[in-house]
């Protein structure tokens, strides 16, 4: 019987680092692949935060973990014993449950994350244009998406802001409305700032300028989207053509206070990332002006999280619904081969046995030859009806591989 693997490493089991180096697309897996003929069915899923090889075995004597090691290994020109100790391999059932978990966003770095949907979604579809896939993995993947839209449209596992920078945004969305075309200002170039222009970026922001002490750092950080770039000289004008002001800058004193930011007539927010904090707490007394600080924003993360980790329960049970009918959708898998084998196998002896009694009639009229070949094929229906009828029953059963390798060995199809 074919085995379903799941061989991969993910940020739970590797450091950025190894998970780089092991990057690689479908394309390059299937051209070392060929040479693997047990592998059937291959489905790559790679982001940034995990690699998984999916695929099914056709042959039980492999041993199939080393293969997937190989595979991957020789793909990157690596040897296995480099990465061999962070792989996490996942067998049968286990399989779906972790496809399914992974779809529904649970297996994230951040619960509920969204786009892990979109990459599932682009790995199977990237299988099926490449024909990497078979009637194993086509259902898994299918029933991962189908679980994952449902977990987005029927519960809130990722309908709350779950990172400092999506909080920071949702919060001034609550007051300036669309700020997709708003002026927006991220101060400083470190990592924090990085992580809040990736999160502007990522939801269609476009008028983003970036103000740093070191100039060339700022132009380089706006380079992709030809934005405006300042020194920490010109802040005050910075801000005054902004509406939205992000800060994340490692000082002791503050950067912004309300000289800095001057008389305004229009609503601004500022969102002050840094510890030491960035802006002075007085400019929360200036007209048209809103602070918050990283106590505002964890408030509002800790209770988003909290109501993502409340959703979970909700998400489990879709999960469990959707491997339920998976697990019966692979053991109608296991039956029609049976089936297609016992009907194969007795239209040979039917028509083995036809020619044998019209040899022995001699020459016969075109009406009896038809008599004959429909009586000899209805018998053969009448047959199997019965038993297509049980084995399809059958596969309900978690017996089922059990139960079709009996049937196969009562029908002599063992070999065949």
């Amino acid at each position: 019987m074919p085995i379903t693997l799941c061989l991969g490493l993910s940020h739970h089991t590797a450091p950025v680092a190894l998970r780089e180096q092991l990057s690689c697309s479908l394309a390059d897996l299937e051209a070392c692949a060929q040479q693997y003929t047990s592998v059937s069915e291959l489905i790559l899923l790679s982001t940034c935060h995990r690699i998984e090889l999916y695929a099914v075995i056709n042959d039980s004597q492999v041993r199939a973990e080393a293969l997937l090691l190989n595979l991957l290994a020789q793909t990157r020109g690596l040897d296995p014993a480099q990465f061999a100790g962070y792989v996490t391999l996942f067998e049968g059932e286990a399989v779906s449950d972790h496809l399914l978990k992974v779809a529904a966003g649970l297996d994230s770095l951040v619960l509920g994350e969204p786009q892990i949907l979109g990459q599932v979604t682009d790995a199977y579809m990237t299988a099926v244009s490449q024909r990497t896939t078979g009637p194993i993995l086509d259902a898994l993947f299918k029933a991962a998406i189908r679980t994952g839209k449902r977990t987005r449209t029927e519960t809130a596992i990722n309908s709350n802001p779950a990172s400092i920078s999506s909080v920071a945004i949702a919060l001034a969305q609550q007051v300036l409305g669309d700020l997709s075309n708003r002026p927006t200002l991220v101060v400083g170039a470190g990592e924090m700032s990085r992580l809040a222009v990736k999160a502007l970026r990522s939801r269609g922001w476009h008028n983003i300028a970036v103000a740093n002490r070191s100039v060339v750092r700022a132009e380089t950080m706006v380079a992709d989207w030809h934005g405006r770039f300042y020194s920490l000289d010109q802040l005050p004008q910075a801000i005054a053509e902004a509406d939205l002001v992000i800060t994340a800058v490692r000082r002791n004193a503050p950067l912004i206070d309300e000289t800095t930011i001057g008389e305004r007539e229009r609503p601004l927010i500022l969102v002050d990332l840094a510890v030491p904090r960035n802006v002075a707490t007085n400019v929360r007394q200036l007209p048209h002006v809103q602070l918050f600080d990283v106590d505002d924003l964890q408030a509002t993360l800790d209770e988003s999280l909290a109501v993502r980790q409340a959703e979970v329960p909700a998400v489990e049970a879709i999960i469990a619904a959707e491997k339920a009918n998976l697990q019966d959708q692979l053991r109608q898998l296991t039956i029609k081969p049976l089936i297609k084998e016992m009907r194969h196998k007795a239209e040979e002896i039917r028509q083995t046995e036809v020619e044998r009694t019209l040899r022995h009639l001699g020459e016969v009229d075109p009406q009896t030859w038809t008599h004959i070949q429909h009586l000899s094929r209805s018998l053969v229906n009448k047959l199997l009806h019965e038993p297509t009828i049980r084995l399809r029953q059958k596969a309900s059963e978690d017996a089922v591989e059990e139960y079709a390798n009996t049937v196969r060995d009562l029908f002599g199809l063992v070999d065949s």
